[in-house]
């Protein structure tokens, strides 16, 4: 069973990522991905430990962080439909605005970001950092009516107001908030943390995550085929 999870979790281009590392890169990929799915360091640690690995939380910080730096995450695609939408989070007791693009085809989350409000100004901001990100020149995106139309049109994009195929985006903000309980109530911490815990569990999500609309595939196997 141990070896089933582990080698579940290993890629074998992490090995130059993890180089010189005492502890054995399998194990290092795993519990990585135990925190990119929701757990604490504290859990993640403990689960270690179960399994006979003492490490400190700190170390599996390090782990989790030499792994988000070690490329771009997700790579420059070239998208047909793209559906984009906002949510609510509370930080701290605040609320703020988690906005994100998914490639329909193949289920790739092209972005997230969060701003301290919502509206067309936002939704501009995150429309030219997903412009500066990927080749959308041949993109239809799928949007609802609050502040998408005026934004789409200050960048020359297109798009329509679609709720049928904007369902995908919904169902990952659904999956992102049951993987966060915190996401529920509040989270504590400052946003920039959010950000980075954002960017870890896009990268389980693309890299690690099988579909089942992609017949068992993960989207970067889609789009890396």
């Amino acid at each position: 069973m141990l070896a089933d999870l582990l080698s579940e979790s290993y890629e074998p281009d992490l090995e130059e990522t993890w180089e010189n590392e005492r502890t054995a890169t399998p194990v290092r990929a795993f519990a990585v991905r135990l925190h990119q799915t929701g757990c604490s360091l504290r859990e993640t640690t403990t689960v270690l430990a179960e399994l006979g690995v003492e490490r400190s939380h700190g170390a599996v910080w390090n782990w989790v962080h030499r792994m988000a730096d070690s490329g771009c995450d997700p790579p420059e695609a070239q998208p047909k439909r793209v559906a984009v939408d906002e949510t609510a989070v509370k930080i701290d007791g605040e609320w703020s605005w988690l906005y994100a693009a998914i490639d329909t085809e193949t289920k790739l989350i092209l972005d997230v970001a969060v701003f301290g409000q919502h509206g067309t100004d936002p939704a501009a901001a995150f429309l030219h950092r997903l412009k500066e990100k990927h080749d959308l020149s041949d993109a239809e995106f799928l949007v609802d009516q609050f502040g998408y139309r005026t934004a789409l049109s200050r960048l020359g994009l297109s798009g329509q107001v679609n709720y049928t195929e904007r369902n995908l985006i919904e169902k990952w903000f659904h999956t992102l908030k049951m993987r966060v309980d915190r996401f529920h109530n509040s989270w504590v911490g400052s946003r920039a943390s959010v950000r980075e815990w954002l960017e870890q569990f896009m990268h389980y999500y693309n890299h690690h995550r099988p579909h089942q609309a992609l017949d068992g595939k993960t989207p970067i196997q889609v789009v890396q085929n």
